[in-house]
């Protein structure tokens, strides 16, 4: 088993009591990086990269499932999305529109390396992207609050084994409405909060974990 350690400290400012890890040799070791006083180091540790997984058998989602990323705004956003993906077995990222790509580097920042290990395609444009996909066989699936969606929840079973393509959209405007309407099934996260809307991220998390348990 393939193994790797980082070996990092952990500071205290002397000043206003700020406690926090910093990799070794690292600038912020020097000074408080809150009120830029002097710090101690107390202790230094061995963060190991290793997780359970690497020695259990690895999550295998059941259906198959691509994710489509509709204009989204934030790198950020991208690339944590493209390190669910990852982590829950999405086949294939289908970016769209001004949907930022990996080799943005605010991408990669949260990526932390997925991006070499989902597959993924750009679009210039994002309804010719689902009506291909569609005529391919896939089943596109939004996840949107509009009237007509259903609740994620609801969900029993997502059928037969034809490939599913999860679709999140724009951080203020939403999903496209011409693809909305390309779409076999809109879904909606019930909530408790008066927000109700949860970060794209986060709910691309939750809605594409669940699907995959189906």
């Amino acid at each position: 088993m393939n193994s790797s350690t980082i070996q990092y400290q952990i500071c205290l400012c002397l000043k206003c009591n700020l406690r926090y890890p910093v990799a070794e040799e690292n600038r912020f070791a020097a000074l408080c990086p809150r009120c830029k006083s002097p710090v101690q180091v107390t202790s230094t540790y061995q963060a190991s990269t290793n997780t359970l997984l690497e020695d259990k058998d690895k999550f295998r989602p059941h259906p198959h499932i691509e994710g489509f990323l509709d204009n989204i705004r934030s790198a950020w956003n991208v690339g944590s999305m493209l390190r669910t993906a990852d982590g829950i077995g999405i086949r294939r990222m289908h970016l769209c529109g001004i949907t930022p790509t990996p080799e943005n580097p605010k991408v990669t920042k949260t990526a932390l390396g997925s991006e070499f290990y989902v597959p993924w395609e750009y679009y210039p444009n994002g309804l010719e992207a689902a009506v291909q996909l569609k005529k391919r066989g896939y089943r596109l699936w939004a996840l949107e609050g509009v009237q007509r969606a259903v609740p994620l929840n609801d969900l029993q079973n997502i059928g037969d084994r034809t490939p599913v393509v999860l679709i999140v959209g724009n951080e203020n405007f939403g999903i496209d409405p011409e693809i909305l309407e390309q779409c076999d099934n809109l879904l909606y996260i019930p909530m408790s909060g008066d927000k109700q809307s949860y970060n794209v991220a986060v709910a691309f998390g939750i809605a594409s974990f669940l699907l995959s348990l189906q």
